[in-house]
């Protein structure tokens, strides 16, 4: 099987709307709270770092499962496929309860001993208390997006989108300025647009799959959950140590001042266009890079793994250039504050370009997950998130430039891609 740059792009696409999802709530909560207060602005920031390290939880667990059931698929066992999907829903679902209660008993003790200030701590406790819900549907919305994308039929993913944008943005308007409930309107708006982009999916999977061929029963099974498990234990915990050194970085710029975590904030839902980007083709990756090896293809893994790279840079260049050049109009959608404009302007330019080293990191490091890898993956996330801690901790000492604060995104993914392209060429040649 030799995927063509139309086949990755055609695949790739309704995966790129579907992790658009979650990542236009999350600049949809920016917007509208950029016009309530810098605070909130700033609070919403270090919440939705919060509330996504505890996602990749369910995010990492989501990618396992995807390999296993793409895995399944290219070796023809379709009716594994269904089999295995509903392993992971099970999990998913019980893990989503489980972590909502630990947020709800925990979240207030820890964030009110890493957060300097009383109003940005309110304002992120405002938030959680009605986004950590939201938990509740989208993980088992990722059980259905990994069984799409692990069969390579992704385009009911665009219907899902498309629900969430329709919901999500009236429903801010109305909450945080109609019903003037501020923040914590943002939040509830944000749980509502993932639970009706959950139904869209559902309903479509429900019409329009053939049950019957992909084994669509709910059926309990251990065996392939520990299978599943197995797999995907690793990429759980990589997953979450990833988003959680983020949030690190956050703590850090909170320290240096709410004016300077605003600004951040700004930064972080712009160069989510860019994280979708990136994401999307790394996780078109490990669901291709299973197919090849399900047909036992694997010296085809790092040829697709370049054409994935090429493909994203043709995407993603002209974004990133065009965003540099349209600056101040982007800024200010989200404020009107001249000194936020001002100190965003650098960082923003060093964030901007991270995307040509991210691109290739994580579309390498998730070609290591593809091949079923999921614990050296681990382990190259932790030596990177290591470095990448005492990086920061070393600037931080020295610097309050929030543009030497972005340059450790760059060692981050330098890193990540060194060691993954190392490991697939010993394994696949």
């Amino acid at each position: 099987m030799n995927y063509t740059y139309k086949n990755i792009w055609l695949i790739n696409f309704p995966v790129m709307m579907s992790i658009l999802i979650e990542q236009l709530i999350n600049i949809t909560d920016a917007i509208f709270l950029g016009h309530v207060g810098e605070i909130e602005l700033g609070a919403s920031a270090l919440a939705g770092i919060w509330y996504l390290a505890i996602y990749m939880l369910g995010f990492g667990f989501s990618l396992g499962l995807q390999v296993v059931i793409a895995r399944r698929n290219g070796e023809q066992r379709y009716a594994e496929t269904g089999k295995t999907f509903f392993q992971g829903l099970f999990f998913l679902s019980g893990l989503a309860v489980v972590l909502c209660l630990f947020s709800k008993q925990f979240s207030p003790l820890i964030l009110s001993k890493l957060i300097t200030s009383k109003e940005v701590y309110h304002a992120v406790m405002d938030y959680l208390d009605g986004r950590i819900w939201g938990l509740l549907f989208s993980f088992p919305f990722l059980a259905l997006r990994s069984f799409l994308v692990g069969i390579t039929h992704t385009k009911a993913l665009n219907l899902a989108a498309l629900t969430a944008v329709l919901v999500n943005i009236p429903g801010n308007w109305l909450l945080i300025f109609g019903w003037d409930m501020g923040i914590a309107g943002a939040a509830i708006a944000s749980s509502f647009a993932e639970l009706c982009s959950l139904v869209a999916l559902s309903v479509y999977i429900l019409r329009s799959m053939d049950r019957k061929l992909y084994g669509l029963r709910w059926q309990f099974d251990k065996g392939i959950l520990r299978n599943v498990c197995r797999v995907s234990v690793w990429s759980m915990f990589y997953s979450f140590i990833g988003v959680a050194s983020w949030f690190a970085f956050f703590v850090a710029i909170e320290h240096l001042g709410e004016l300077e975590l605003a600004a951040t904030n700004v930064m972080r839902s712009v160069s989510t266009l860019f994280f979708v980007i990136v994401n999307s083709f790394a996780a078109t990756t490990g669901s291709l890079v299973s197919n090849l090896l399900g047909r036992g293809q694997k010296e085809q893994v790092i040829p697709l793994c370049n054409r994935v790279v090429r493909l994203g840079y043709a995407i993603g260049f002209p974004l990133v250039i065009l965003t540099i050049v349209c600056y101040r109009p982007i800024i200010g959608v989200y404020t009107g504050s001249e000194n936020l404009v001002q100190i965003a302007r650098l960082p923003f330019v060093v964030m901007l370009l991270n995307y040509v080293f991210a691109l290739p990191g994580y579309v390498y490091m998730n070609a290591v997950t593809g091949i079923g890898a999921t614990r050296m993956a681990f382990i190259f996330q932790l030596i990177t998130i290591i470095a990448y801690q005492i990086y920061l901790w070393s600037i931080s000492c020295f610097s309050t430039s929030l543009s030497v604060y972005w340059t450790a995104e760059y060692l981050y993914v330098l890193l990540l891609g060194i060691l993954s392209v190392s490991y697939l060429k010993y394994k696949c040649y």
